[in-house]
C-alpha cells in the first residue's frame, strides 16, 4: 500500500541534502510526533533536516522538541525565511490546506520548492508535488511509520518509535476511535519491541494538568448544556474565563470529549472565545454515523474528520451559539 509512494519519495530524496518539515499551526501530538519521527529518520539518512513550526507547541508537548533543531515562525520569522531560501524540499505533515499553517503559508507561496504532503484529513488541496493522503487512517503518525518502514525499517529506533506512539495514542483517542484498526495495533506491537515506555509517554501527555487548567475544566463542565432530543452536548468558555484561569495554549485539549461520556449524547461541541485572534474557535466530536466534518464545513468554515473536526466563527458568543442550535437542528433534520 505504501511501496509506490515510498519508491517515489526515495527517488526525490536521492539528490537532496537539505530538508524542512512543517506541521500545522497549534501542533498536536500527531503533527509534532510525525514531524519529529520523520526528521529523525531523514537525519539518519544523512539529510540536513529542520522542523519549522508555524507557532510554538503547547507546554505538554515541549519534551518532543527539547533536544532538536526546531524553529518557530511565530518567534523567528527572519530565521525561517533563511531556512526556506536554503532548503531543497519541504514536507507538509498532518495538514492538507495551506491555511492550516497560518501566515507561514505566505512564505511558502513565495518560493518554488517541491512539497511532499503526508496527511490523513479529508478533501486535500492541490499544493504539493507528491502527496500521500489517507483519510481512512487514524493518524498521520501511522502513515509516516509505514512510509519509514517501507524505505528502511532498520532505522526505526526507540526515539522514532516514541514519537510515532505519541501521535497514534492521541489521534485514536487512546485507541477507541473508529479508525483504529488491527493494523494500528500491529504497529503498536512493533513499537513496543523498540523499547518505548508507554506509561511515561501517557503521563507526559495526559497527566500534566496545572491547578488552573483543572479549574478551567470545571468551568467547561459547569457550562455544559444539552439538546437532549438531538443527543447534543455543548459548552462555552468565554475570554473572561480563560483569562481568570491563566489560560495557556493546549489547556483546553480534550475538554470537548467529555460531552460524549454522557449517556445518549452523540455530538459534543466546545466554543472557545479567542481574544487574541478575535474569533470563536470550535471543536466538534461525534459518534457513529454523524459526520461533524460535513457540519463544520457547511456552517463554521471548518473541516477535519468524520468524527472529529474544527471550525470558527467571527460572530459573538451569543450569535454563534444561536447559529449552532439552529444549524445543528437543520443538519440532523429535526
Amino acid at each position: 500500500m505504501y511501496l509506490d509512494f515510498s519508491q517515489k519519495l526515495n527517488k526525490v530524496l536521492e539528490g537532496v541534502t537539505k530538508c524542512l518539515i512543517i506541521p500545522h499551526k497549534n501542533p498536536d501530538a500527531d503533527a509534532l510526533g510525525s514531524s519529529m519521527a520523520l526528521s529523525s529518520f531523514l537525519i539518519k539518512l544523512g539529510k540536513n533536516t529542520k522542523v519549522i513550526l508555524p507557532n510554538s507547541p503547547p507546554n505538554y508537548l515541549e519534551w518532543m522538541i527539547k533536544n532538536h533543531d526546531v524553529v518557530s515562525y511565530e518567534k523567528s520569522p527572519e530565521k525561517i525565511k533563511k531556512h526556506l531560501s536554503k532548503s531543497e524540499i519541504i514536507f507538509a505533515l498532518d495538514f492538507n490546506s495551506l491555511k492550516r499553517i497560518g501566515t507561514l503559508s505566505n512564505e511558502l507561496e513565495k518560493i518554488n520548492l517541491p512539497i511532499i504532503m503526508i496527511d490523513h484529513h479529508e478533501s486535500p488541496e492541490k499544493f504539493s508535488s507528491l502527496f500521500l493522503s489517507k483519510p481512512e487512517i487514524g493518524s498521520t503518525c501511522e502513515i509516516v511509520y509505514n512510509v519509514i518502514k517501507s524505505i528502511n525499517h532498520k532505522l526505526i529506533d526507540k526515539e522514532i518509535a516514541t514519537y510515532i506512539y505519541s501521535g497514534i495514542l492521541t489521534d485514536t483517542g487512546s485507541f477507541r476511535y473508529p479508525l483504529t484498526s488491527g493494523d494500528t495495533h500491529t504497529i503498536i506491537s512493533e513499537l513496543f519491541k523498540k523499547g518505548i515506555d508507554h506509561t511515561k509517554i501517557h503521563e507526559k501527555i495526559y497527566d500534566n494538568f496545572s491547578f488552573d487548567r483543572t479549574r478551567l475544566l470545571s468551568v467547561a463542565l459547569k457550562n455544559l448544556k444539552l439538546i437532549e432530543k438531538l443527543g447534543v452536548a455543548y459548552t462555552i468558555l468565554s475570554k473572561e474565563s480563560l483569562a481568570k484561569h491563566n489560560f495557556k495554549k493546549g489547556d483546553t485539549e480534550g475538554f470537548v470529549n467529555f460531552g460524549l461520556r454522557i449517556e445518549g449524547i452523540s455530538v459534543s461541541v466546545i466554543f472557545i472565545e479567542d481574544a487574541a485572534e478575535n474569533i470563536i474557535k470550535i471543536s466538534f466530536r461525534s459518534k457513529n454515523k454523524i459526520d461533524v466534518n460535513k457540519f463544520a464545513k457547511k456552517y463554521f468554515n471548518g473541516g477535519g474528520h468524520k468524527n472529529a473536526s474544527g471550525g470558527f466563527s467571527n460572530n459573538s458568543i451569543i450569535e454563534t451559539e444561536n447559529k449552532f442550535i439552529t444549524s445543528i437542528k437543520d443538519f440532523l433534520r429535526v
